[in-house]
Formats: C-alpha cells, sequence, structure tokens
C-alpha cells in the first residue's frame, strides 16, 4: 500500500474514532453511575440522526448546528425511559435487566421505521462533500469538523463531572451509593440525570454522523455493538479510555 494512502486511511480513522469514542462515553457514563447497560442506546441515537436530519431538511440547519437541539430533544427522551422503565428494574438480576432495554431498543426502532421508513438517507451538507489537503494526504472536513466537536463534548464532560456540584453527586453516587444517600444526595435523581446525559452524549453523536453516514432505522443495533466494543477496550466507566478506545476502533476499521 502506497504510505500516503496508509497515512490517509489512518488520519479519517482517527478522526472517526472520536465519534465511536462519544457514542460509547454515554454508554460508559450510564454503566459507571448506575451499573446498567443500556441496550437501548443504538436506537436511542438513530433518533437522534433522525432529528437532526429533519431539521435539516425542513430548516435548512446544518447538522452541525442543531447538535444542541438534538442532544436536548435525546436528553428527554433519556429522562422519560430512565423515569418510566429503568428506574424500577435497576434492583433486579442483571439478566432480567436485558429484556425491558432490549424491548424499549426495539420499539425505538420500529417507530423510527413507521414513521421515517426503511429507506436509507444521506443529506447533502455543504460539508458533505468537502475536503482539505495537508501537503498529499486529503481529509474529509466532515470528519475534521465531528472530530473536534466530540473532543470538545468529551472535555466539557469531564469538567462538568469534575467540578460542577451535580457532577461530583454523579460521582459520589457512582462511588457509593449507601454513602451518598447518607450525605443527602437524591440519588434517584442522580440516575435520572446520568442515564439522560449519556443519552444526550449519544445523540450528539449522532448528530455528529449525519454528514458521514447514511440513516436507517436498523443500523441502531451495529452502534450498540460498537459502543460495547469500544467500552471494553477503554474500560467500564471510563470516559477517556472510551474516547481512546473509539480512536483505536476507528482505525481498526
Amino acid at each position: 500500500m502506497d504510505s500516503t494512502l496508509a497515512v490517509q486511511l489512518l488520519i479519517q480513522g482517527v478522526l472517526l474514532g472520536g465519534v465511536y469514542g462519544l457514542i460509547a462515553i454515554g454508554l460508559s457514563l450510564i454503566f459507571g453511575v448506575m451499573g446498567i447497560i443500556n441496550f437501548a442506546h443504538g436506537q436511542m441515537m438513530v433518533m437522534g440522526m433522525y432529528i437532526s436530519y429533519w431539521i435539516f431538511v425542513l430548516l435548512g440547519i446544518d447538522p452541525y448546528i442543531s447538535l444542541v437541539a438534538v442532544a436536548a430533544a435525546i436528553f428527554i427522551l433519556g429522562w422519560l425511559i430512565q423515569y418510566t422503565v429503568v428506574n424500577r428494574i435497576l434492583d433486579y438480576p442483571e439478566a432480567m435487566q436485558v429484556l425491558p432495554l432490549v424491548s424499549i431498543g426495539l420499539i425505538l426502532e420500529n417507530a423510527a421505521l413507521m414513521l421515517w421508513g426503511p429507506d436509507h438517507r444521506s443529506p447533502q451538507t455543504a460539508l458533505g462533500l468537502d475536503s482539505m489537503w495537508v501537503g498529499p494526504i486529503m481529509v474529509d472536513t466532515s470528519r475534521l469538523i465531528a472530530f473536534v466537536l466530540a473532543i470538545i463534548i468529551t472535555f466539557l464532560i469531564f469538567i462538568f463531572l469534575k467540578k460542577s456540584n451535580l457532577g461530583k453527586c454523579i460521582r459520589a453516587a457512582s462511588d457509593n451509593r449507601t454513602g451518598a444517600v447518607l450525605v443527602g444526595i437524591d440519588v434517584d435523581r442522580i440516575y435520572n440525570m446520568s442515564f439522560a446525559i449519556g443519552a444526550a452524549t449519544t445523540g450528539a453523536a449522532g448528530c455528529l454522523l449525519v454528514p458521514l453516514l447514511p440513516i436507517s432505522p436498523h443500523i441502531g443495533h451495529d452502534f450498540t455493538l460498537t459502543a460495547f466494543i469500544v467500552v471494553i477496550l477503554g474500560g467500564m466507566g471510563n470516559l477517556l479510555g472510551a474516547l481512546v478506545g473509539g480512536v483505536i476502533l476507528g482505525v481498526a476499521e
């Protein structure tokens, strides 16, 4: 293989891997705080992709610009799922937690199928086909922007968990639920927020992928598996490890 092509493929893999890492960060956050695996993670991301796509089609707003609005919408979706379903199964054995979450994923997938049909959709955004040259290396502008935004979002989540009062409460509930309750932390509220933030993170990742990949109701399972692989590479509950794992997987692909 030509060395220039090899370097180009390596760069493209790193850029896509940053977004993979962001997907996995949401899954890792939910597991790290609540000890539960969100088997509907990929389908929630697909809902974010579709919302971003239709905002672009109907309003002409680029997916990268609508990212905050889409993340907010998936935050609300995640909060509702946590409040209505996940709270009720937290104390169940792990094997019994799987079916409700898989069922939620199937409900979301079929909702997307009924609302938007089975066809793949690929929005032609202004940056979707744009590229830039760095010496002899061609870099997709959309991948570069997606990578930079993924790094920024990861950094903001890290700072939020380290510095904010809510972030410190989330970490306390993750480390010791009983101790958190004893010092007056509303653990149920913390769990609701953690699941919703994890969902919002994957919704934001969905926005970043809209200019890069075709959208279909059936791709959620693939991205749930991708998130699992990345989290295993980076370590369950390790947010920065998830980002590194995403880059490793992106390069491997």
